[in-house]
This record gives C-alpha cells, structure tokens and sequence, in this order.
C-alpha cells in the first residue's frame, strides 16, 4: 500500500517561559493515498497542532514526518515553503479570502508562484471554480458571496495547483447545517472523484460521516 502521510513517534512541546507544555506525544499514523481521514477529538486534543505538522507549518519537536516520500524534518525554511506551495492545499474555518479580491483573483493567488502563462492560469481557475459551482460567481467579490459559497471559493483556491494532499481544519465551523453538508458533498467528491487525499479536522460528527477513517486525539494522543 502507497501511504502519502507516514508519521513516526512524533511529540511537540511548547516552551512558556520556565514551563514546557507538551502537545502530542508518541504520535504514530499513516495515511494511504486516496484517503478521507477525519481527526477529532475535544478542544485543546492536539488537532491542529497534528494537522499543522503534515501540513509543514510547523515542525516537531521530536519523531519525524513523511509527506510523499518528503522527510520534512530535513528541508530549511525556505525549502519548506516551497514544497507546501507545490504539495499541500489549505482549507481553513474562516476563507481567509481576500476582500479586495474577486472569487476568480483569489483562487488564482497561488498560481502567481508557480511557471504557467496567464492564459494556463485562466484555463485552471475557470476549471475549479466549475468544479465547486461556483462558475457563475467568477467576478463576485467576498462580501457579495454567502458562508457556503465562500468556503467554496477557498476550496477551490486549495484545488487549483493540484496538490498532493488537502489539509481542512475545522471547514464547516462556521457554516449552517446545509451549507455544511454542501461542502463536505464537495469534499467527499473531490475524494472520489478526483482522488484527492483529504486530511480534516473536525468537532462536527455529522462532517466526519463523510470521511472514511476517523480517529481521535485526546490530551495529545492518538486512539
């Protein structure tokens, strides 16, 4: 089996002044490509904390941690940034869209760091935001958008460089109910369809039905 995440005794830690508070402690876990993988658990668990770790936002304190063949623990800074920008698609609870920006100006954002013509941008842009059905909203700006359609806009803009894996924290938090199981229909199928490997973290146990794997985080360890 092709495994796209590969974890090996992974602990972080924090420092506060004299204090070390520790976070997650032994953490093993691998995760097949392909895979929809919901990681819950209470708040303050670690989740996010894990999540941030896969995704090479930050780095452990102890183990190490296989992205695609990639040992992160062994990349610099800089070597660091680059490989998220071609492997990693973010999906956060808030958008984080850019006002000033229309829905097709913030999913073609992260194509400005990559080698495609203005024209290869175009064709992508226009391909994802049909893809989330969003088609029809190209030339809207945020502020004119629902909470639904503008986490639609996020997913797109994590979608558009075709990445390795998708990382989601926390993507239906702050939606309704119907907008929430709109987006996890649009993860699900991104999943199914498209094999993205899909790694969320939720408190939502009607979000994580669509995932085929849950597992849980607790006081910083994996169950």
């Amino acid at each position: 089996m092709s495994y796209i995440v590969e974890i090996k005794n992974l602990s972080k830690s924090y420092r506060r002044d004299s204090l070390i508070i520790p976070v997650l402690e032994n953490i093993n876990l691998t995760v097949p490509d392909g895979e929809f993988l919901a990681l819950m658990g209470p708040s303050g668990s670690g989740k996010t904390t894990l999540l941030n770790m896969i995704a090479g936002i930050d780095r452990p304190s102890g183990g190490e941690v296989f992205v695609a063949g990639t040992n992160l623990n062994s990349l610099s800074e800089t070597a660091l940034a680059k490989w998220r920008s071609n492997h990693v698609g973010f999906v956060f609870q808030f958008y984080n869209l850019m006002p000033v920006l229309t829905a097709f100006e913030n999913v073609e954002l992260p194509l400005h760091l990559t080698n495609l013509s203005k024209k290869e941008r175009d064709a992508h842009v226009r391909k994802v935001l049909e893809i989330v059905g969003l088609g029809d909203r190209m030339k809207h700006y945020p502020n004119q958008l629902s909470g639904g359609q503008q986490q639609r806009v996020a997913i797109a803009r994590a979608i558009v460089s075709d990445p390795t894996l998708i990382v989601a924290d926390e993507p239906t938090g702050d939606l309704d109910r119907q907008s929430a199981q709109d987006i996890m229909d649009l993860l699900a199928r991104l999943n199914s369809e498209l094999k993205k490997t899909i790694i969320m973290v939720t408190h939502d146990q009607h979000a994580a039905e669509k995932a085929h794997t849950k597992r849980h985080l607790d006081k910083g360890t994996l169950e």
